[in-house]
């Protein structure tokens, strides 16, 4: 039930706010069910969640302008995976409480990031995204960050973000799958978790709109601080 409730939270604010669900399932779950389960547990949940959200974002994907970070992002997956199956998983659970408040404080500053004129750049930070989406399902960050440089308009953001999150999905679920890693208990979690999926999606749903989205993602992102500096501390 304690897992329901985290993925009902976490699709919850993913639905209202649209982001949110690996970076606030993963610090949740880590402390429930190790790291080892939580991240193909999380990356189960994604790919259903999308199932559920493509409908609604169909219109806007746009996969021409997501290819350089998608491609340099399937070889950097592997990577990330082979991590998490042979790394330390105090050290791995550390460097995801690093990640998890980073991109909190930045998000909550929004510093003045430079502009990349060459699209090139895309491929750095797709591997990158590609290596945190095997490890921790966090790959947001680094195609976040790269969108703000390259000055995406908020709406090309949406369409350019969803498109990139369905092809990674899929792409870390096959990895995870060839590592073997959707064991007895993820599949016994993630059971409990589809409750939560849908419960989550429905009330996310419901409050879009009627919530102040300012006001809201500061609280979500204050809430990932003090996620991210439990982690770090243990």
């Amino acid at each position: 039930m304690i897992v329901t409730l985290i993925v009902f939270f976490a699709i919850f604010v993913q639905a209202a706010s649209g982001f949110g669900l690996a970076l606030i399932s993963m610090p949740l779950l880590v402390g429930l069910v190790g790291i080892g389960t939580a991240t193909p547990l999380v990356a189960l949940i994604g790919i259903t969640a999308e199932v559920f959200l493509l409908r609604r974002y169909w219109q806007a994907l746009n996969f021409a302008a997501v290819k350089r970070l998608s491609l340099a992002s399937v070889v950097g997956i592997p990577l990330g995976v082979y991590v998490l199956r042979e790394g330390d998983g105090r050290l791995i659970t550390t460097i995801l409480g690093f990640i998890v408040t980073g991109y909190a404080l930045y998000a909550l500053f929004a510093p003045r990031l430079p502009l990349l004129e060459q699209p090139g750049w895309g491929y750095g930070f797709g591997f990158l995204g590609g290596v945190l989406s095997g490890a921790y399902n966090t790959s947001g960050p680094p195609v976040i960050i790269f969108g703000t440089c390259r000055r995406w308009e908020p709406a090309a953001f949406k369409g350019n973000l969803q498109a990139y999150f369905l092809l990674n999905s899929f792409f870390t679920l096959s990895a995870h799958l060839i590592s073997g890693n959707f064991t007895a208990v993820v599949w016994q979690n993630y059971l409990w978790a589809v409750p939560g999926v849908v419960l989550g999606l429905v009330a996310g749903k419901w409050v879009d709109g009627r919530l102040n989205p300012a006001q809201f993602r500061k609280a979500v992102l204050v809430l990932l601080v003090l996620l991210g500096i439990r982690l770090m501390v243990g």
